[in-house]
């Protein structure tokens, strides 16, 4: 649409965010085709790995001022350029003990398992025949195109999706559908994502929103104290996040935000962490932080990671199995890697 206006200046804010491989392709191939055009087109990213091939000129900003401006070899390899994208990486620290679970898991068995589940939606098939198990020292990735079904299939494990009624679905060790709350379910699991971040609550200083964790709470309306305090400022050190607990959390990096959400969702100590695309709209330095910190994690602690991804970035090196929806002539098909 923003072509067919044919406007005298085409702006173009991270186009690459979002899109699955396969569509990063093609939006790579359109703006090639454009930068040859006569069209003026103005491209921000946030990496110097999505500058594409054929743009002349950069400008580069730090902190809202012009760092540098002019041809785009030269500027590659100025070094404050490079300084600017590569900081210095905080060190991280030793993980909290455990907090108090409020609640039991079985003494074995796997954490999730799922046998033959179907999903439609009226005539429209999203999950068909879909057989899935993660044992306890597994981490996976869940990964596919926009529009594969990995939405649905995680709302059937996290509780959000009636129609993982009467199917065979097993949730640390409970049937689902025996009795067990939604609330039940969702105690055990630590979540990030893209909306969660966007629709976080403005004037929280970050303890307040790394606290937040213990009650699931966006904002933070449940009375807490020392002991929830001291325990964020842990997992803000073990993150190298240490000199940011008394800061308001607006006035943080996009990316320094997106970490101290990932605290908030360790802070309770989950039997999962399920982490719906934790690095979109990240930079190269905080993308690494974020892959970095969830190895930490995986390393250090009894909480198994769910990977969700649709694009063609890096996955965490915890990562043990693969869920992957492949193409097929009626939709999808789910593939469980070991």
């Amino acid at each position: 649409r923003a072509i067919l206006a044919e406007p005298a200046l085409l702006i173009l804010d991270s186009p690459l965010d979002g899109l699955d491989q396969a569509s990063q392709a093609d939006m790579r191939r359109i703006i090639d085709e454009l930068l040859h055009s006569d069209m003026t087109v103005l491209m921000l990213c946030r990496q110097t790995e999505d500058v594409p091939a054929g743009v002349s000129h950069l400008l580069v900003l730090d902190g809202g001022a012009v760092l540098a401006q002019g041809e785009r070899e030269a500027l590659l390899a100025d070094p404050r350029v490079t300084t600017l994208m590569n900081p210095p990486v905080a060190e991280l620290g030793q993980l909290p003990a455990p907090a108090p679970r409020p609640y039991e898991l079985p003494a074995d068995g796997p954490l999730l398992q799922l046998r033959n589940v179907n999903v439609r939606y009226g005539e429209v098939t999203v999950l068909d025949g879909v057989n899935w198990v993660l044992e306890r020292d597994q981490h996976c990735c869940v990964s596919g195109p926009n529009g594969c079904g990995k939405t649905t299939l995680l709302s059937l494990v996290t509780g959000d999706n009636h129609k993982a009624y009467g199917q065979d679905i097993t949730l640390f060790g409970i049937r689902r559908g025996s009795g067990e709350s939604v609330w039940d379910i969702k105690q055990k699991y630590g979540q990030l994502d893209n909306q969660l971040h966007l629709n976080y609550v403005r004037g929280m200083r970050v303890v307040e929103v790394v606290v937040s964790g213990f009650f699931d709470t966006i904002g933070l309306y449940d009375d807490w104290g020392d002991v929830q305090r001291d325990t964020a400022g842990q997992w803000l050190a073990a993150l190298g996040l240490a000199g940011y607990a008394r800061e308001s959390f607006d006035a943080l990096s996009f990316g320094l935000q997106r970490m101290v959400l990932l605290a908030r969702a360790m802070v309770k100590s989950p039997i999962i962490l399920l982490l719906d695309e934790p690095t979109l709209g990240l930079d190269g330095h905080h993308r690494m932080l974020m892959l970095r910190a969830i190895d930490h994690i995986a390393a250090n602690s009894d909480t198994r990671i769910i990977f969700v991804s649709h694009s063609a970035g890096e996955v965490p090196a915890c990562i043990n199995q693969h869920l992957v929806f492949e193409p097929r002539e009626d939709g999808f098909r789910v593939v469980c890697r070991q």
